[in-house]
């Protein structure tokens, strides 16, 4: 039964409680509280009331907090890379309520960060994570959201066309060069991505506890996909690592930052222009192809999850595929 209280600030209060029912109440400034009292009641009555105070009082910003102490630590790398968006969510819109979060507000997100020049992709991956973050909130942590998800009703940025950018004649022994010139173990690192198609977090994070030089392949534990893999050494990438193995401990003493400010530095050097680390992962991918493999078959040494993303990293070139015909 509900109950009205009239506040020493002039307003109204009402208070609902039920067997079986959270209590519930809400302070209006005008006589609004019996209608709302009567509506609240009768859902009751009907069975379909679901409280939304959880949401009301609950801000994004506490959600983001429990969401990086109790989901992150499950994630591989512990979430560290969705830490930025974490924090632009709670910048712009941490202060608003789960129940009053709307479409128009996470729309505005967007268009600021597309403004200030974020990539679309990174934009995407912000809308994403919250998307997750409400998701959590409303399956596992019991909150209803009066609004459901508001993610499902924005649209995401446009992405643009993914790069293609490939090694052309003569550029390969170009950047070994200027790497060897270098010195340290980046040639070895440039050598070891192009022939295993491997991530540099992934290169960089290598055990020797993970590498089986009998059976020529190695175990990457964690990925960016969350799923481990193994990954087959050809006769290349098996010598650069015989020539440097140990029994314990990391394989490479660069860390994934080192490897690609001595990548840019080398690609300066040698006079490439709009090369990337990550280029030499398509270059690779691209190569598995041109060797005669199948979507499966690339899938399973990459660690791309459909085949769809597979197809954006696979840019085959014309006169390859003219000389198989």
């Amino acid at each position: 039964m509900a109950t009205f209280q009239k506040r020493a600030s002039g307003k109204w209060q009402a208070r609902i409680r039920r067997d079986g029912q959270p209590p519930i109440s809400k302070t209006f400034a005008t006589n609004d509280a019996e209608a709302w009292a009567r509506a609240q009641e009768r859902e009751m009555d009907r069975g379909s009331f679901i409280p939304a105070d959880t949401a009301q009082r609950t801000t994004l910003s506490a959600a983001l907090d429990r969401y990086d102490g109790e989901v992150f630590p499950t994630l591989c790398g512990g979430g560290k890379f969705l830490r930025s968006n974490l924090e632009r969510l709670r910048e712009s819109l941490g202060k608003l309520s789960l129940a009053a979060l709307d479409s128009s507000h996470i729309a505005e997100f967007r268009n600021q960060c597309l403004m200030v020049r974020l990539a679309p992709q990174t934009v995407k991956h912000a809308l994403g994570l919250l998307n997750r973050v409400l998701k959590t909130a409303s399956i596992d942590w019991g909150i209803h959201l009066p609004r459901g998800l508001p993610t499902a009703l924005v649209q995401k940025p446009k992405l643009p066309n993914g790069r293609d950018r490939r090694l052309k004649s003569g550029e390969e022994e170009k950047l070994l060069k200027a790497a060897r010139a270098y010195g340290g173990e980046l040639m070895d690192i440039i050598s070891f991505a192009l022939e295993t198609a491997m991530r540099r977090e992934e290169i960089a994070n290598m055990r020797w506890e993970h590498v089986n030089l009998k059976q020529r392949v190695t175990l990457l534990p964690d990925t960016k996909n969350k799923e481990p893999r193994r990954v087959p050494l050809s006769p290349r990438a098996l010598s650069i690592l015989k020539a440097r193995c140990r029994d314990l401990g990391p394989v490479w003493t660069m860390r994934p930052d080192s490897i690609t400010q001595a990548f840019d530095r080398v690609c300066h050097r040698a006079k490439l222009e709009n090369l990337r680390f990550h280029d030499l992962r398509h270059e690779a991918t691209s190569r598995l192809f041109e060797k005669g493999l199948n979507m499966m078959e690339v899938a399973a040494i990459t660690g791309h999850k459909t085949l769809e993303m597979l197809k954006r990293y696979t840019h085959l070139r014309a006169e390859d595929l003219a000389a198989k015909l």
